[in-house]
């Protein structure tokens, strides 16, 4: 008996114990392939087995390495899997023969693949050979992934039958219940009842304004949802009235109310242009009505003054090229400057810019804020929310940034399927919204670290939460369209085939990503606690004393203090000991009275001038000098880029492991005064270590202080088994990673303005 066919026998008993999800099968594979890590040489590559099921491409190696600790476990795939979903391009190669071809559902490969290149959504490159793989099963697998990868219809997509075989088994055991929406525990509200409505009303103080249910139904527009909050002053019949003349029927929307009483609302165009200014002035009378000191609103246009769909696919393309295929070759000085001509961080910093617009008309202005777009479903999915992060503290908690999303981009109707191009249809469609929003995000974290409940890691795994098409909240267009999707499924696939006891509502629940305990266990999940965050109720020491933080509507006031530019949260950031010339004369112009400023450019200015209140609103700072490019996201694949024992993981692990040591002396001291009859009585070491918040536990004083060798600046995901390139040494990008800036060209910089 050979070698290699004892090798293969083992090798499939290893394959047999690898565990799919529901309604998950193999539909093609191919052994002895070659998964390259080194463009130089094959000394680290890996060889195993490739499969394509209906859901996921996966590769197992013959020799599984050791699990790496500095890795997230997804509880969905392995390290070498990815998501048919996930999938940009399938590219063939036949190195002898010279050819190269892209493959897509129901092409035909007329030569035998040697090479097999996957270029993902998440930014992976991943290289198979097929040295030693027969020919025709390499062939086979390549188009299994192309077709796949490719689906022609929305039911197609795995989620339907992993959904399914979930409904089946719920159906016949009396899981389910009549009637009602199966939500698994999430405390997270999904805004597709009345009651999560009420409670938002009621958190922000909205008394003027109340839920409506006339498009229950889904009877009046097809991408609303059936339940929205309108002015209490507009009856159901007048609404009705209006939204013939909104596109798609879309009648403006509620997003937050301000303490002052000034809303945030948002619209889509008017169709009708002779209607469009007395329709607009009787919506605009009942937002008045609304604000308890009747002030005025103001309508914002964002079609006029932010970067549409198209110029946002074509930066993101730009950057991702930079990033992740083009090599590190160019000087260090071109390969920064590429970046900022791909204009990505500059559309960043636009939406954050328009947003802290907003900001000072709600807040510094006191009056109410129309978002308008032509169709209501993409940018002003990324301005309310940016708007309501800055202003809303809530909103900077886990709960209630998921709640966000649900109410702003979910439920609101933002086209997930079509802008992530999850069938793989139209490239004219395809844009990355959601990315720039998360980016966004990442840049005020990054500026208000104590801020934020969560960490960049939740923002990424997020991003690539996308990518998995078992989850509601990314892969429809609409409520309506999720609802009748699903019915249509069951009532061809599972009525057919089976009896459905009657009077059940026959609905595949597609549950929200929000619960994450499908994807990562609990100590994983930890990952997603910022230990920074100082939360409501926390208390701080000042000047000696131990002082609370407590939520008011003063927080909310135009007063509200900020950073002085160069300073994030009283600590001077070390990037900016050496400020260039440029941008520290911008800040000193932002910081001094000047004549004839605008009220905006003395709103900001008192503003930043005054101490940060992390309860309170903030505003990020504004100057092109500021942003940063998101290293985690854009360059975590990248091995070169990769620094063992670096990166912020550092800072995060020691910080962890204070709060765990913060948290066992607390639960100690509780012990010590005796329990509350409210308080259960904890161990003497305090709770146990998997109950514990922080993902790094506290250490013993005979462990050392330094960071465990594994951790680097990619942690908690890992470049592994991705393509790499050269060696870094030398290259521009080691430069970068050590802090250098992304605006470097002297007009911009003097030309920095908050």
């Amino acid at each position: 008996m050979s070698f290699s066919f004892i090798a293969f026998l083992i090798f499939t008993s290893v394959v047999s114990l690898i565990c799919f999800s529901p309604g998950e099968i193999v539909v093609n594979e191919v052994n002895f392939v070659r998964k390259c890590i080194n463009a130089e040489g094959s000394q680290d590559d890996l060889w195993g087995k490739l499969i394509c099921t209906n859901f996921k491409v996966s590769f197992i190696p013959q020799d599984a390495p050791l699990k790496q600790r500095s890795q997230l476990s997804h509880l969905l795939f392995g390290e070498h899997d990815i998501p048919l979903t996930c999938l940009e391009q399938v590219v063939t190669v036949n190195d002898t023969k010279g050819k190269k071809k892209v493959l897509g559902s129901n092409k035909k490969l007329k030569f035998n693949p040697t090479e097999l290149i996957l270029y993902s959504k998440d930014l992976r490159i991943i290289r198979f050979c097929f040295d030693q793989a027969g020919p025709e099963s390499a062939k086979k697998v390549c188009l299994a992934i192309a077709h796949y990868s490719h689906p022609a219809d929305l039911q197609l997509l795995f989620g339907f039958e992993y959904q399914g075989r979930n409904y089946d088994a719920s159906v016949f055991s009396g899981e389910r219940v009549k009637g009602a929406t199966p939500r698994g525990g999430i405390h997270t509200p999904i805004f597709d009842r009345p009651s999560d409505w009420d409670r938002e009303i009621k958190r922000t103080g909205a008394s003027e304004w109340r839920v409506c249910a006339i498009n229950e139904g889904y009877a009046i527009s097809s991408s609303l949802p059936e339940y929205a909050v309108v002015p209490v002053s507009l009856a159901d019949q007048d609404l009705k009235n209006y939204s013939v003349f909104f596109l798609d029927n879309r009648i403006p929307l509620w997003c937050w109310n301000h303490p002052n009483g000034s809303a945030l609302v948002r619209m889509a165009n008017i169709c009708d242009p002779l209607q469009q200014r007395k329709i607009e002035q009787k919506i605009f009378t009942a937002i008045t009505k609304s604000h308890p000191q009747r002030c005025d609103v103001i309508k914002l246009d964002l079609d006029k003054f932010l970067p549409n769909i198209q110029d946002i696919q074509a930066a993101f393309v730009k950057i991702r090229q930079i990033c992740v295929i083009d090599a590190f070759e160019e000087s260090e000085e071109r390969w920064l400057s590429s970046i900022e001509n791909s204009r990505w961080i500059e559309h960043v910093r636009a939406f954050l810019k328009f947003s802290a617009d907003v900001i000072f008309h709600l807040d510094g202005n006191n009056i109410s804020v129309v978002l308008q777009e032509e169709e209501d479903r993409d940018l002003n999915c990324v301005v309310s929310s940016l708007a309501q992060l800055m202003l809303d503290p809530h909103y900077r908690s886990i709960i209630g940034f998921q709640s966000l999303v649900q109410k702003e981009w979910v439920m609101a109707g933002h086209r997930f399927l079509d802008r992530c191009n999850h069938l793989n249809k139209s490239d004219k469609e395809e844009s990355p919204l959601f990315m720039l929003f998360l980016d966004c995000v990442w840049q005020m974290m990054n500026q208000y670290p104590a801020a934020f409940e969560f960490t960049e890691a939740y923002l990424t795994v997020l991003s690539d939460s996308m990518w998995i098409p078992l989850f509601s909240t990314f892969l429809f267009n609409s409520s309506k369209q999720r609802a009748e999707k699903t019915l249509d499924f069951i009532l061809q696939d599972f009525a057919k085939n089976k009896a459905i006891p009657q009077g059940e509502d026959h609905v595949v629940y597609f549950p929200p990503v929000w619960n994450w305990s499908q994807q990562f266990s609990n100590k994983d999940l930890t990952l997603f606690n910022n230990p920074m965050y100082v939360g409501k109720g926390a208390a701080c020491v000042q000047n000696g004393e131990v002082k609370t933080f407590k939520r008011t509507k003063k927080t909310y006031s135009s007063t509200l203090r900020g950073t002085p530019a160069s300073l994030r949260n009283g600590v001077k950031d070390s990037e900016d000991t050496l400020p260039r010339r440029g941008s520290l004369v911008s800040e000193l112009k932002s910081l001094t009275p000047v004549k004839d400023e605008s009220p905006s450019e003395r709103f900001y200015r008192e503003w930043f001038a005054r101490p940060v209140d992390q309860h309170g609103l903030l505003i990020p700072l504004l100057m092109p000098s500021h942003m940063a490019l998101w290293k985690l996201f854009f360059l975590r694949w990248v091995s070169e880029a990769c620094i063992s024992g670096g990166g912020p993981i550092t800072t995060y692990h020691k910080l962890s492991q204070l709060v765990d040591e913060i948290d066992m002396l607390q639960s100690q001291l509780r012990q010590y005064k005796g329990p509350s009859p409210s308080t259960p009585l904890s161990s003497p070491c305090g709770p146990p270590s998997d109950q514990r918040r922080m993902y790094f536990k506290a250490s013993s004083h005979h462990d050392p202080a330094t960071p465990p060798d594994f951790l680097t600046s990619t942690f908690p995901f890992t470049p592994r088994g991705n393509l790499c390139r050269r060696s870094l040494q030398g290259t521009p990008i080691s430069k970068f990673l050590n802090g250098a800036r992304i605006w470097l060209s002297t007009e911009t910089l003097a030309n920095d303005t908050v």
